[in-house]
């Protein structure tokens, strides 16, 4: 794998570099279930890509056709990193799938526009409304889209009925994740840590939404599915279904922070058919290839908004009922890199 760490230098062209080949897509995040979703889709449909992650075991680095670790987002070589794994191997766009990294990359944007790779990146303000839980609550509730009680301070828990839901206001994956039934366990969470919030725990079931919205802020799909069981907050077993109230609240949500691009919506359905959204993640799901498998192809059609800004999208259908069950798989490399052969790989059986 190459390493484009901070002490690293610049990584030479690999062998027949001068040949005519197909452009590669860049993406970053190879590591979380979203990265390994997107570039699987990709390697899939036979493009090159150029998997990143700042760890140098990310599965999904494996699974591209070439990986590569570069710095963390806030480091300030992460975009000279992109710029020099775009050149050396003929990357003309770029997905990113980790929403703490959309800011650096829109700021690096010209960057990398100017080194031949095209983006499609959010609004930053948009990525900020999401990516804290106490600005979401506000434009959610501002914007009239259903939206559990939320409190930011111990004081504003007067307005916020239980039992509730503490969590940072920054967060992901149900980290730092607490159900507290007694006020008092409440209030005195929120002032050992300011960075808490309270929230009004929601009854019903739990569903998450994939959408993808163009750049002029048409809905391309909304394609819901049943969070039937989850693991530190992914999705491990779900079921695609079809609801008109789900994806008109999920619609207003998005509409109301502004953001285009892929999304994820996450919330609840209750008993008499009301959905509440309680987040939006600004990037492509964990749960992803459910909604790839039930025929909404989201990451060839963002790819294409991406290399032609001005590409008129398709309506994605997709078939309800489809079901997931996530198992575990596994990457194999050596000490430099190269991949070891998977000993549980299919193999032609003799009759």
């Amino acid at each position: 794998m190459t390493s484009l760490l901070p002490s690293s230098t610049r990584p030479t062209a690999p062998p027949g570099a001068g040949r005519s080949r197909p452009p590669a897509v860049l993406v970053t995040g190879a590591g979380g279930p979203a990265g390994v979703a997107v570039v699987r889709r990709l390697t899939a449909l036979g493009h090159r890509v150029v998997g990143v992650d700042a760890d140098a075991t990310a599965a999904g680095a494996a699974l591209a056709t070439v990986g590569a670790v570069v710095p963390r987002a806030d480091h300030v070589r992460f975009v000279d990193a992109l710029v020099a794994l775009a050149a050396a191997h003929g990357a003309d766009a770029l997905i990113g799938t980790v929403a703490e990294e959309l800011p650096a990359l829109a700021a690096g944007a010209g960057r990398l526009a100017a080194a031949g790779v095209a983006t499609w990146l959010p609004d930053p303000d948009a990525v900020g409304i999401c990516c804290d839980k106490a600005a979401f609550a506000r434009a959610l509730r501002s914007a009239g889209v259903p939206h559990p009680a939320t409190a930011d301070t111990p004081a504003g828990l007067a307005t916020v009925p239980g039992p509730w839901v503490v969590k940072p206001r920054a967060g992901r994956g149900s980290r730092g994740v607490r159900l507290l039934d007694v006020r008092a366990e409440v209030v005195e969470a929120m002032h050992a840590d300011a960075s808490l919030i309270a929230q009004t725990r929601l009854a019903g079931r739990e569903f998450t939404a994939d959408a993808l919205v163009g750049r002029d802020g048409e809905l391309v799909t909304v394609v819901p599915r049943w969070r039937d069981d989850t693991r530190a907050g992914i999705s491990v077993k779900g079921t695609t279904f079809d609801s008109a109230e789900v994806t008109a609240v999920v619609a207003a949500a998005l509409e109301a922070v502004r953001l285009t691009g892929p999304a994820n919506v996450q919330g609840f359905v209750a008993d008499d058919g009301r959905a509440t959204v309680v987040e939006i993640n600004p990037r492509f799901s964990g749960g992803l290839p459910l909604t790839l498998a039930a025929g909404a192809d989201v990451v060839s059609a963002h790819l294409t908004g991406i290399r032609d800004p001005h590409a008129t999208l398709p309506h994605l259908w997709f078939t309800p009922g489809v079901r997931m069950s996530r198992y575990f798989a596994e990457t194999y490399t050596s000490d430099d890199g190269s991949p070891v052969a998977d000993p549980c790989a299919a193999t032609a059986v003799r009759a």
